[in-house]
């Protein structure tokens, strides 16, 4: 593949095209017989016969058709066409299983959702920053049936992530580039979600000129350059207030461990660090040094919240009830400022995968009916003159629960006063719900003035919790995705590159072997508190000093980075 430019010297762009071989205007060919290639018992009249050189397979590949078939399934997330992969009795003569056919990542996923996905969304963006992207997230379970957090965590990163790759980038179905669990940690803060979320995007409807920019030339790897920069700062921002924000606080909460009374320890700590001191500086680049001051109650907030009932949901797999969640004096009007974004709710009965299944999906498609200019505009004009991706940027969500979410925001397009009259339409089986919503374009949210800051106190610094553990704990821990044995001491639980909690193990063989010696119960009590403290301590400033010197912790295998940690 190669790069040319078109069009005149002021509007240079460059399309990728191919080139292939030509004798006399016509592609090489012959012509034969029954030709034996010795390939899958068969003999071939027709065909394409392509001789790859110079390749190797990793260390470790026990075969063609098994190894090579589950990249091939990485790499060609939604193929066109099915791919059947073959090996030779000679080659591999203990090999079992030397036919395998492949469909793609997508069809794995859906026929492993029930063993291996505990939840799936998607989420399709229009935006004038590239045009169109669909974006299909798949949270895996943190324990398998029979299996411990640990050996889950290594079953999912062979059979999902043998690649390395969280964040797949493909078009028409084949991946060009990929973030790797980096993005999970650094960009969308979801520590607990880096060994257990796998995200497609799905490129092809992009603008051909961001997408030209976003990919290298051999359709590997993404560009170091201003559009991937961009394309990864806008996903962080939407996928930070997606599903995925509510399914990482539920496994954080579901933990459920107390913390440890270490109020005098941190305490004692805090009182002999000065807050001018390197240390300080060093502690607050890392961590979250914060106030926890006592805030005044008013009249009826010492109330507990009481739980809200929530209603149960009996799906349909076609919609049959498709309406706007807010209505104003009886109509479906909402008020957008400039610069600011709105969310759109409507109450749906059809079930979650309805956008994203293999057989009979549906969509949800919103249109511009009328666009009426404010009076600075010039009056009114009829609606075709303008597409409503000109004039909105939009996100939909896949339905949750009898709940699709629309995000939209204004495009430099329209200005205060302007109103639109938008046409939601959610296709059914042989009908179509529809929904009309008026948007208003508002003044600009006015900026917020900051809080000023109080007078420092060291007496309260936000230093990450303390987690006793136990042996009774552990299969609390399992359950969310957190191994926990006797070789393990401590386990730190981080949010994007702030460290929030560290869980240290009081049965690890480490210091049962330390307490086996010591017969006075004080003693034992005097050593726990010790050893506490020591491994906090150790961590924290380990933590500190990695994240300070830009320190990447992996795993490698083969050459390769298999894992971030």
């Amino acid at each position: 593949m190669r790069q040319r430019k078109i069009g005149n010297a002021q509007d240079a762009k460059r399309h990728s095209y191919f080139e292939y071989l030509k004798i006399r205007g016509s592609v090489p060919s012959f012509e034969c017989g029954d030709m034996d290639l010795r390939l899958f018992r068969r003999k071939f009249r027709t065909g394409t016969i392509i001789k790859m050189y110079s390749y190797q397979f990793p260390r470790g590949y026990a075969g063609f058709a098994q190894d090579l078939n589950q990249s091939l399934n990485e790499f060609l997330f939604e193929p066109v066409l099915p791919i059947l992969t073959v090996d030779k009795k000679e080659r591999y003569p203990n090999n079992k299983v030397l036919e395998l056919d492949l469909f793609g990542l997508k069809r794995r996923l859906e026929e492993d959702k029930n063993d291996y996905v505990d939840s799936f969304f998607s989420e399709e963006y229009e935006d004038e920053l590239f045009g169109k992207a669909k974006v299909s997230c798949f949270v895996f379970k943190p324990k398998l049936s029979g299996r411990d957090a640990k050996k889950t965590k290594e079953i999912i990163q062979d059979r999902f992530f043998k690649n390395s790759m969280s964040v797949m980038f493909s078009v028409n179905g084949q991946v060009h580039g990929h973030f790797t669990s980096e993005f999970i940690t650094r960009t969308l803060k979801f520590n607990l979600l880096k060994d257990s979320l796998l995200i497609h995007v799905d490129c092809t409807g992009m603008k051909p000129d961001f997408r030209e920019e976003l990919f290298m030339s051999d359709r590997e790897r993404l560009k170091q350059g201003v559009e991937a920069s961009q394309l990864r700062k806008y996903l962080g921002e939407k996928l930070q207030r997606s599903h995925l924000d509510e399914i990482n606080r539920r496994r954080k909460e579901s933990i459920g461990l107390e913390s440890e009374d270490t109020a005098e320890l941190i305490k004692s700590f805090a009182k002999n660090l000065p807050k001018n001191s390197e240390l300080f500086k060093l502690l607050e680049q890392t961590l979250k040094l914060e106030e926890h001051k006592d805030k005044k109650k008013g009249p009826g907030k010492n109330k507990p919240n009481e739980p809200k009932e929530e209603k149960l949901f009996n799906p349909n797999r076609f919609p049959s009830m498709f309406k706007f969640r807010r209505k104003k004096d009886g109509i479906n009007v909402v008020s957008v400022p400039l610069n600011g974004e709105k969310t759109l709710l409507f109450d749906t009965d059809v079930e979650n995968e309805y956008f994203d299944r293999v057989e009979d999906p549906g969509s949800l498609s919103l249109a511009l009916l009328q666009f009426k200019y404010s009076n600075t505009g010039g009056g009114d004009r009829p609606g075709h003159q303008k597409e409503i991706s000109k004039l909105l940027n939009i996100v939909k969500s896949s339905p949750h629960n009898g709940t699709i979410k629309v995000s939209i925001n204004p495009t430099k397009e329209v200005q205060v006063g302007d109103e639109l009259q938008v046409k939601a339409a959610l296709d059914g089986s042989g009908e179509v719900l529809e929904e009309i919503v008026l948007v208003k374009i508002t003044e600009e949210k006015g900026s917020i003035e900051p809080t000023p800051k109080e007078k420092d106190d060291n007496d309260n610094l936000g230093l990450p919790k303390l987690k006793r553990v136990q042996k009774l704990d552990w299969n609390n821990l399992d359950e969310q995705g957190i191994s926990m044995d006797h070789g393990t001491v401590m386990y730190p639980l981080g949010e994007g590159d702030k460290l929030e909690a560290i869980y240290i193990n009081l049965d690890s063989s480490t210091f049962l072997g330390h307490r086996s010696k010591i017969k006075n119960e004080d003693q034992i009590l005097l050593a726990e508190k010790k050893f506490l403290a020591s491994v906090y301590f150790h961590t924290l400033f380990l933590y500190v000093i990695t994240k300070k010197k830009n320190y990447s912790l992996r795993i490698d295998k083969d050459g390769e980075v298999a894992r971030e940690i």
